[in-house]
């Protein structure tokens, strides 16, 4: 049994090759009951700003897992940034023990600091398909392992929180922004986790209420009418992993009824 978190399909894609019991973290959160049983239960989410999603964390606290085995495999696309060991607090936080915490370096998908037609081009060096195949010898083998920070990690972080703190107060409430090239199809209503887009006179309105930042509105906008307030590397360049389908990812994070 694996939870998973995605935006662009990454973390779904690991997941699906670790395992065929899938179920979703934006979907599982508002189950009545949250106490799950199997032999091994992993989570895959991606980092962002090297710590776990918000509602990656909410679910945690929430849920109860019955296992053996309590596995976490987080995808990042440039510095981890200590993030297996952040993941270890929040879980102990929770009340939780993890067997084995890993990260894998995939496609950064975070646009602002990166140039998605450059990301693309350097993914056959992360050698992802590789290390997918590791992880799920790791995990069928059940090895106990913490992936270790470094103290550079660790300062990479603090560097972020810094920089991440600048950007809030410089861009006020949100940082998202949807401009007169919105059509009104919905397709960001529907693969954001949170549920804070809607349409409005036939044009989406994002209102930042437990925005999870992980950019599936801006990425999956067939017109690139979902953007950011702050500059991009690339605003005409998107992400979506290849192996993943949209109807996949609307699956997994639609909130509407």
């Amino acid at each position: 049994m694996v939870f998973y978190f995605t935006g662009t399909g990454n973390s779904l894609y690991v997941a699906k090759r670790l395992d065929e019991d899938l179920r979703s973290i934006p979907q599982a959160i508002h189950g009545e009951k949250q106490v799950y049983k199997a032999e091994k239960i992993g989570i895959v989410c991606p980092v962002y700003g090297h710590e776990m999603p918000g509602m990656v964390k909410d679910f945690l606290k929430k849920a109860v897992f019955q296992s053996e085995y309590l596995f976490v495999v987080l995808t990042y696309g440039n510095i981890h940034g200590g993030a297996a060991e952040l993941a270890e607090k929040e879980l102990k936080a929770s009340g939780k023990k993890a067997d084995y915490i890993n990260t894998i370096l995939m496609v950064d998908n975070f646009l602002p600091g990166f140039d998605m037609k450059e990301q693309l081009a350097l993914e056959p060096e992360k050698k992802v398909e590789e290390h997918i195949a590791e992880l799920k010898r790791d995990v069928d083998a059940r090895r106990h392992w913490i992936q270790p920070a470094a103290e550079e990690d660790r300062n990479w972080h603090q560097v972020y929180l810094k920089r991440r703190e600048n950007i809030q107060k410089e861009s006020g409430k949100t940082i998202y922004q949807v401009t007169e090239n919105c059509i009104g199809c919905g397709i960001c209503t529907r693969v954001c986790p949170a549920g804070c887009i809607h349409l409005e006179k036939q044009k989406a309105v994002h209102t930042a209420e437990n925005c999870q930042m992980c950019m599936a509105c801006i990425h999956h906008c067939p017109e690139n009418a979902v953007r950011l307030r702050i500059p991009e590397k690339n605003p005409n360049a998107r992400y979506h992993n290849e192996h993943v389908r949209l109807t996949e990812i609307v699956r997994g994070n639609n909130q509407l009824p």
